[in-house]
């Protein structure tokens, strides 16, 4: 009964925008659709990260969410996702908005991620069987369930997890020593994609999205109760000012056996952390090199980076540039030293 309510609501709706050819905005109310809470419509996330109160870019930035284009790039309407063509008139599908291709058009992450994994013919498990987005994902987790969420981390947003299909799994000794303290995606995600040097001012001024991209580790921190794959990303600002941030990130770059406990334990990453500082990039033969593997991310630890001022088309080292102002998104924390001590220790202890 719910479902059938839930689809004669949508329906209603997709009527409305066709008879009066308002905005959704301006002929639904939120009462009405619970779309229009939803983090598609209110691009609230994105928000929520960079606010000055959350510890977010703005506080060296100076520039409210509202002065920037972010918010424009989200979904404005049932039509971005759902409107099609047919004998010259304009109709609605939800076979459409179910495709692939209509996700991974704004979605560019994951098309970033997907592209790295088929140049290298490694594709995520579940792509590789033809699976796609809509198979994991369900119609609340894109047009949200009439609750207005900060982010996709909130607790609660989420309908996808590796629970929904996988009851069980294989006894191992990994899956025995983890399986209360680590995420799956902990060990089954092969990488993530990261932006390095997001630059501002060129956002700002051109309304273009620059930054240099990187690929081929996985951090590692707290969320939810239990140990996740993360993400960072860094931003350069004005007048040399730095920005860092590590947030929780499911890169669906997943595969099937999960690591070796020598690919998380006792590794040099993790004795560099234990010291305190841990090099991220660094400038070799005139271009970027970075650390690999699985990064654990520690309070009080130094995550050095080189940051580069983007200046005519071109990336510039920045000689001096001030220490990034540190902040941890989605809903993530930093791992406990405690933590730290268990991947100190060769194959992990006990």
């Amino acid at each position: 009964m719910k479902k059938v309510s839930v689809i004669l609501l949508m329906a209603i709706s997709f009527i409305a925008l066709g008879l009066f050819g308002k905005t959704y905005s301006e002929e639904i109310k939120k009462e009405d659709c619970f779309f229009l809470s939803g983090l598609h419509y209110t691009a609230k996330g994105m928000a929520y990260w960079y606010d000055k109160t959350n510890g977010g870019l703005e506080t060296i930035t100076g520039v409210p969410y509202s002065k920037l284009g972010c918010q424009n790039c989200h979904v404005s309407s049932c039509d971005v996702c759902h409107k099609i063509g047919t004998n010259g008139k304009a109709s609605y599908s939800a076979k459409a908005a179910r495709n692939q291709e209509t996700c991974l058009h704004c979605h560019k992450r994951e098309a970033s991620i997907m592209q790295i994994d088929k140049s290298e013919n490694k594709p995520d498990v579940h792509f590789g069987k033809g699976m796609q987005c809509m198979d994991c994902h369900s119609a609340k987790d894109v047009h949200g369930d009439g609750t207005e969420y900060n982010s996709m981390k909130q607790p609660g947003v989420l309908d996808a997890k590796c629970e929904n299909c996988h009851k069980t799994i294989t006894s191992s000794v990994s899956h025995k020593i983890h399986r209360d303290k680590l995420g799956c995606e902990s060990c089954h995600v092969r990488h993530v994609a990261s932006c390095s040097n997001c630059h501002f001012e060129t956002l700002v001024k051109e309304g273009k999205r620059v930054a240099i991209p990187l690929s081929g580790w996985v951090f590692l921190m707290n969320y939810n109760g239990k140990v996740t794959s993360a993400n960072m990303q860094t931003f350069v600002v004005k007048d040399n000012k730095t920005f860092l941030m590590f947030a929780p990130q499911f890169s669906h770059s997943v595969m099937k056996e999960g690591r070796k406990c020598v690919d998380c334990h006792d590794t040099e990453n993790v004795k560099q952390v234990e010291k305190g500082k841990l090099n991220m990039t660094w400038l070799e033969n005139k271009g970027v090199k970075q650390s690999k593997g699985i990064i654990p991310i520690v309070e009080g630890v130094t995550y050095d980076f080189v940051y580069h001022d983007y200046q005519n088309g071109k990336w510039v080292p920045i000689e001096n540039p001030e220490a990034p102002v540190l902040h941890y998104a989605g809903y993530g924390t930093p791992l406990s030293k405690e933590q730290l001590k268990k991947l100190a220790m060769p194959m992990g202890g006990k």
